[in-house]
């Protein structure tokens, strides 16, 4: 079945598919190291209380049916070393329908703990991975050609990406209309990086330039996707640029690097200067793989329904599943950019009598912003999801809820799970007597302020955010 068969993207297939299990990797590692102070029995928002009031089919999940804390290990620990296989190419070593079911555990097993993750897991590049999880499990291996159909899938999932996130812009914040939001976002952004202060000290007119790049980047050349080639391959090739661009100047977890890793999919074997005949191993299409893939395509035209009418709504929602299996979902990001950085910052004292001559002492997060001499690191695509929620906080108090308090009451115990997601814990020997939360002004430094203080922030405090807490056996 020649119409079938796309035996020009075999390398394509397979840098695309060892790309995205080294981001199921990075995304299972990032599980097995937090759940527990954010997840687990006795975490932050456990699973267990989550798991009693939600009905199964409204969050399927293995974790539905038994949770325990070696369990959840067991899963996110077995994520990691199936998924290092796979990027190692050992998945190629295997017949097609068991490389086909090693996909399709990785898609389970990251959809059972994306579904009872709550808030830890509200992002859109966790529907994004399982989506494109989901779809590598039918693009076969080196025993049988890509299917076509597959590939214009995955060429779907990445329109729906970048003209998503272009049109949430377009319909939002009226900065990204006048060129003038990258004034503020790299600043303003949840988590900036090493490089972001650089970023953010560029001349205003690259910042325009930088905003309409962005625009024909989402807007214009997601369309170019469905051209024939070259036009196609060069269209991800814009793509891939502008998300490097986006990785060096923030953290967005694996964000960019799936959007990378998609548009790989789209560069023919040609592109990389690789003769087709060189890479074509493939032996002949089996009927049962077409029959898989034709039912795949049906499923993934029906689901596309949602996100298509959502594209072209006036009330577009952004990073939106329509579905417990999140697929055929909607994404975007930054419809609204914040022009000021405001900080949570946490503080205890070991003082038993509050006065103006308590000496409160800060907690330091791992990556977002506290010390203020301290350079912003790189994390991406690793995902800091406490960093993450305290970014909300600071937006809105309605971001912080049981989490919030419950993370006060942890740190008045000294829980050591919590204290394992933080930099520095300025009560190592014995708990603080109180905890309490104040609000601080963050802006980076002028260049003139960099070069007398060494400091990358400047802060104002702005007031209190949340009131000295006690723990009721102190």
């Amino acid at each position: 079945m020649d119409w079938f068969a796309a035996e020009d993207y075999e390398l394509g297939r397979t840098l695309f598919q060892r790309g995205l299990a080294v981001v199921y990797v990075v995304a299972f590692l990032s599980a097995a190291n937090q759940f527990r102070a954010l997840l687990g029995s006795g975490g932050l928002l456990p699973i267990p209380a989550f798991v009693r009031r939600m009905p199964f089919w409204d969050a399927p999940s293995l974790f539905q049916l038994h949770y325990s804390d070696r369990l959840f290990a067991a899963v996110a620990w077995s994520g990691v070393v199936v998924a290092a296989a796979v990027a190692l190419g050992l998945a190629d070593l295997v017949p097609w329908p068991a490389a086909m079911l090693v996909w399709l555990m990785l898609w389970l097993a990251y959809l059972s703990i994306v579904n009872v993750g709550q808030r830890w897991y509200g992002f859109g590049w966790e529907s994004l991975l399982l989506e494109a999880g989901f779809l590598a499990a039918f693009l076969g291996d080196d025993d049988v050609a890509p299917p076509l159909l597959v590939l214009i899938l995955l060429r779907w999932l990445l329109f729906r990406l970048e003209f998503g996130a272009g049109m949430i812009k377009i319909r939002g914040d009226n900065c990204w209309r006048n060129l003038t939001c990258l004034y503020y976002h790299h600043e303003t952004q949840p988590m900036p990086g090493p490089l972001s202060w650089w970023f953010h000290r560029l001349p205003r007119p690259l910042h325009r330039v930088e905003v309409a790049a962005n625009h024909i980047t989402q807007l214009v050349v997601p369309f170019g996707l469905f051209a024939p080639q070259p036009v196609a391959g060069v269209c991800a090739a814009v793509m891939i640029v502008t998300q490097l661009w986006l990785v060096a100047s923030g953290n967005f977890a694996w964000l960019n690097w799936l959007a990378i890793v998609l548009a790989v999919s789209v560069l023919p074997d040609g592109f990389w200067g690789v003769d087709d005949t060189a890479v074509n191993t493939a032996g002949s299409t089996p009927a049962v793989f077409t029959g898989l893939v034709l039912a795949v395509t049906a499923l993934m035209l029906v689901l596309s329904w949602w996100p298509a009418r959502n594209l072209v709504s006036r009330s577009q929602l952004m990073n939106a599943s329509f579905n417990r299996f999140h697929l055929g979902n909607t994404y975007g990001a930054f419809g609204s950019v914040t022009r000021v950085r405001h900080e949570v910052v946490l503080e205890g004292t070991a003082d038993v009598t509050l006065g103006p001559d308590t000496q409160w002492r800060e907690y330091e997060f791992k990556g977002k912003p506290g010390d203020v001499r301290r350079l912003p690191r790189q994390f991406a695509p690793y995902h800091l999801r406490l960093d993450w929620l305290m970014w909300f906080a600071a937006l809105s108090r309605q971001y912080a809820d049981r989490w919030f308090l419950a993370l006060v009451g942890k740190l008045l115990v000294n829980d050591r799970a919590v204290l394992g997601l933080l930099r520095h814990n300025p009560f190592p020997e014995a708990p603080p007597v109180y905890v309490r939360a104040r609000m601080y002004r963050y802006r980076f430094t002028t260049r003139a302020e960099r070069r007398e203080t060494g400091a990358w922030w400047h802060r104002t405090d702005v007031g209190e955010y949340l009131p000295p807490a006690r723990s009721p056996d102190g």
